[in-house]
């Protein structure tokens, strides 16, 4: 069977996996999002009947016909359902455990799995083939009485279980008759009966996602879409430093064949100020606040100066990229990399992504620590570098490694920094600095009007004195740049959908990059077409688009970041937190309001 994105995910703010049909783990890494894949046959071309194969944590059910996969209402704990064609049928339950203990949340680097059988007699063999560094050889073996200690480069992994440990070393068959329980995990004794904890477990990491769930603000419509894309989105977060991921894979490329494979598992300032709008729409504050910290702890790194777009989990400053011998990529197609170039690039719209982020804070009266002027300082600092930066040429959001542009959406953002500074500092009472804040403000949005709309072709370009549409500027009514009304806006929209728009997809350019033309639509900018449409009252149209972006979402609910123009099939990285926003958003746009609901 080819491998695919139909994978279904679990997590718990510390570690998170990613799970296919056949309840098989094909990408896990520890200690953390950006570490060591132990799990990572998502990487591999073996396939898994391979003797040689390994990187998976599989439950073999014997003479298998059929399989489906769920989540539990509400929840990150995901289902999967084998049955064989003698009518045997067993439930898989898999976990990241979460939930409030000794006063503190319990989120360990740990995996919990149940084999339930629920009919017949179902005979399965258990694989668990843990790898280390990334792919190049098996993880070293040992075992106790009742545990398997998997060794690898950055540690050891600990498995508890009450399943006969000599079918597990020999994956041997076996009937299955009573419910099996695994705990995978930090090299610690088990203290308890492990069936009774792992139980335990689940009904707590149950209650905490059911009980998160009921505290967001859900629009009428959409509701499954809404709460599956926000719990995914809380999984990307990594909560120890606040640090909000692109996504948990690397290099799974954005069309066949491209080379387009990029390491999404560390914080993009701009990805992680979407989120924390997205997920503020929805009142889920517990993100913004642990976000918050780790924005302020870059920004007095910084001391008002350069801040990169990319930052490690950490908040590590140089993610050396480096390519992967070890692994030959998402169906052969590598190069598989790991750490990321972007972090040496210059993206000044991130300067308005940090302080988007932050002023929204001195607004919101349910923070536990409430904005002071040491914070008004910083953010000052911030808006500074924006308005120094907003015409000077940078490698743009879409992080052209060869070219260099005064890209219109960075500028854009800069406005955005110096614009909201000026409201902050007037909700402050600081009046003249909230005027002079403005009077900035205004002259660079002068600027973008006067340099990035070129008046003969009748829309802003992607670029200060340029001739190419970028989808990016679909942003500047979200960001208040200009009214949906605007004439100029108008126009725009509509160069962009005469240039960008393919059926009921967007791409986020056309012209050639470092590696040739896009091939895929960029699912975001799909997104933000619906967001511009609804905003300028064609709700029908934007409807139409919403729904045909709900009918790519896999079996889970969740998107990636690209689609197929051609087939509609889901490429790039994986579970994508743009996408994940633009779903939330859409559905918060579109819905009829609860009134109606009466």
């Amino acid at each position: 069977m080819q491998k695919n994105l139909d994978l279904g995910v679990i997590g718990n703010g510390s570690i998170s996996a990613l799970i296919d049909t056949r309840g098989r783990y094909v990408w896990a890494c520890q200690p953390r999002f950006d570490g060591d894949p132990v799990f990572c046959a998502l990487l591999d071309d073996k396939p898994f009947e391979d003797e040689a194969a390994f990187g998976f944590f599989e439950v073999d059910l014997a003479r298998l016909v059929r399989s489906e996969q769920r989540y539990i209402r509400n929840t990150a704990v995901l289902v999967t359902r084998l049955e064989d064609d003698r009518g045997g049928v067993v439930e898989i339950i898999d976990f990241a455990p979460r939930f409030r203990q000794f006063g503190r949340t319990y989120r360990p680097q740990a995996y919990a799995r149940l084999v339930c059988p629920i009919a017949g007699t179902p005979r399965l063999r258990l694989r668990l083939r843990p790898a280390t560094d990334y792919g190049a050889r098996p993880a070293g073996r040992t075992h106790g009485s009742n545990h398997i200690r998997y060794v690898g480069d950055e540690g050891t992994l600990r498995l508890t279980t009450n399943a006969p440990l000599t079918y597990i070393l020999d994956e041997t068959y076996f009937d299955v008759e009573q419910e099996l329980v695994f705990f995978l995990g930090p090299d610690e004794t088990f203290q308890r009966d492990v069936r009774l904890a792992v139980r335990d477990m689940m009904e707590g990491t149950i209650l905490y996602w059911q009980t998160w769930v009921r505290h967001l603000a859900l629009p009428l419509e959409w509701q499954e879409v809404v709460i599956r894309a926000a719990i995914t989105l809380k999984l990307c977060q990594h909560e120890e430093t606040g640090a909000i991921i692109a996504a948990m894979t690397t290099s799974i490329p954005e069309a066949a064949h491209s080379g387009r494979t990029w390491d999404y598992r560390y914080c993009w300032l701009r990805d992680a100020y979407y989120v924390v709008q997205a997920l503020n729409r929805l009142g889920a504050v517990d993100i913004l606040e642990p976000y918050l910290a780790y924005l302020r702890n870059l920004i007095n790194e910084a001391d008002g100066g350069h801040l990169q777009p990319v930052y490690g989990i950490g908040r590590k400053a140089r993610l050396i990229e480096r390519q992967v011998p070890t692994l030959p990529g998402y169906r052969g197609m590598g190069p598989v990399r790991v750490g990321n170039q972007a972090h040496e690039h210059l993206q000044h719209d991130v300067y308005g992504q940090v302080v988007l982020s932050v002023a929204q804070a001195f607004f919101d009266e349910r923070l536990l620590r409430p904005m002071n002027m040491t914070d008004f300082e910083l953010l000052e600092r911030m808006a500074e570098r924006a308005a120094a930066l907003h015409a000077v040429p940078d490698a743009g959001l879409w992080e052209l490694r060869t070219k260099a542009r005064v890209h219109t959406y960075s500028s854009m953002m800069c406005w955005a920094a110096c614009d909201r500074v000026a409201k902050v500092a007037a909700h402050l009472g600081l009046g003249e600095k909230a005027a002079a804040w403005s009077e900035r403000a205004r002259a660079i949005h002068d600027t973008i009007t006067a340099r990035a709309f070129n008046a003969e072709a009748g829309f802003f370009t992607g670029s200060f004195e340029g001739t190419e549409l970028d989808a990016s500027l679909l942003q500047m009514v979200d960001i208040r740049f200009l009214p949906a009304s605007d004439p100029r806006f108008r126009s725009t929209l509509r160069a962009i959908e005469s240039a960008l728009v393919r059926g009921r997809h967007v791409m986020r350019y056309v012209e050639s990059d470092d590696f040739g033309a896009p091939e895929n639509a960029f699912n975001i900018c799909t997104f933000w077409y619906i967001e511009a449409l609804a905003a300028s009252g064609e709700h029908a149209r934007a409807r139409e688009i919403f729904g045909e972006m709900l009918s790519r979402r896999n079996h889970v609910g969740l998107l990636s970041e690209d689609i197929a123009l051609a087939d509609g099939e889901l490429w790039g990285n994986y579970p994508q937190t743009y996408s994940l926003v633009g779903l939330i958003n859409s559905a918060v746009l579109l819905s009829k309001p609860w009134s109606e609901a009466r």
